[in-house]
């Protein structure tokens, strides 16, 4: 039987060398990796030319959708880039992992939609960092689906709510939407409003059933509602490099979508997973993590392909 290969994360640069000074420990490296993460050198990554709006879905629950909301989101902001996650899921994951109110009254996400609010109104700052912001979900969303039939352009209203000059008027380089694991008219409105849509795909076995299905809704939103709209990340999570399994779906993926897929794979990781608990991203909860240090290379490498991509299209 042919032997896999495991894709492996590009190695960050403040990996321990070959020969360890003395006092090197594993404990003072994650310490320096830490470090470096929370104070990064300024300009470390490009801006981009053109604010991107970045759907994040997938309709098969538990694949870490909103893990990797917030942590990409975080990622940029720690690197100057200022970030707006908006919260589509009624859960309100992505308000919980940013630790911004989320109970029912506060300005939310819902508001928005129905025209109550302003996207700026609901906007509120995180203590992650001071360039990432978030508009929170409230349960009151869980019956918005509902009240959005009867509205005009109900698939829409989020298009409307983050119109350009609204944006301008927070200020952001990229937003962030995250959105419910289902295929609804939430799900609808945030692909109508963005530009990209990033799937995070888990190293499971059942990691692309009802992948088809999320590809067939984006082409009929491309088609009638979008046609900026198109698929420009997949993100592996919850990589385990001890199964043979893991390998396979990575191969799977990539051969199936190509240059679409990060190299950056997301590991499995406890850090990871007990970092909405505190409410906090995984950066700021054990930044010297490996967790932490994957969504760093995933968010360098998104902004360094937007960057490629424009300079490509400029020439």
């Amino acid at each position: 039987m042919e032997e896999v290969s495991r894709p492996v994360n590009p190695p960050p640069s403040d990996s321990a060398p070959a020969s360890h000074d003395v006092g090197w420990t594993p404990i003072a490296e994650e310490a320096a990796r830490a470090a470096r993460l929370l104070h990064p050198e300024e300009g470390a990554l490009p801006r981009p030319s053109r604010r991107r709006v970045m759907t994040v879905a997938n309709q098969k629950g538990g694949v870490g959708k909103t893990t990797s909301t917030v942590n990409l989101a975080a990622a940029l902001a720690v690197h100057g880039l200022k970030t707006l996650v908006i919260d589509l899921d009624p859960q309100g994951n992505a308000s919980t992992a940013l630790d911004v109110d989320h109970r029912s009254g506060t300005p939310s996400i819902y508001e928005v939609l129905i025209g109550e609010v302003t996207l700026a109104e609901a906007s509120a700052s995180t203590e992650q960092s001071p360039n990432l912001f978030c508009v929170p979900a409230t349960i009151d969303l869980a019956g918005a689906e509902i009240e959005l039939v009867s509205m005009a352009s109900r698939e829409s209203r989020l298009k409307e709510a983050i119109s350009s000059e609204v944006l301008d008027e927070i200020g952001v380089d990229y937003v962030f939407i995250d959105c419910p694991p289902s295929l609804g008219l939430l799900t609808v409105n945030a692909m109508v409003a963005a530009q990209e849509v990033l799937i995070p795909i888990q190293c499971e076995y059942y990691a692309l059933e009802g992948l088809g299905q999320l590809l067939s809704n984006i082409e009929l939103v491309q088609q009638h509602l979008n046609r900026e709209l198109r698929v420009s990340t997949i993100l592996l999570t919850m990589y385990d490099g001890r199964t043979k399994l893991a390998d396979q779906v990575t191969n799977e993926v990539r051969n199936h979508f190509g240059d679409t897929v990060l190299k950056t794979v997301i590991p499995r990781s406890v850090k990871v997973s007990e970092a909405p608990g505190y409410g906090q991203t995984v950066l700021a909860y054990d930044p010297g993590s490996r967790g932490a240090m994957s969504y760093v290379d995933a968010a360098k490498e998104i902004a360094e392909r937007g960057a490629r991509m424009e300079r490509e299209s400029s020439t």
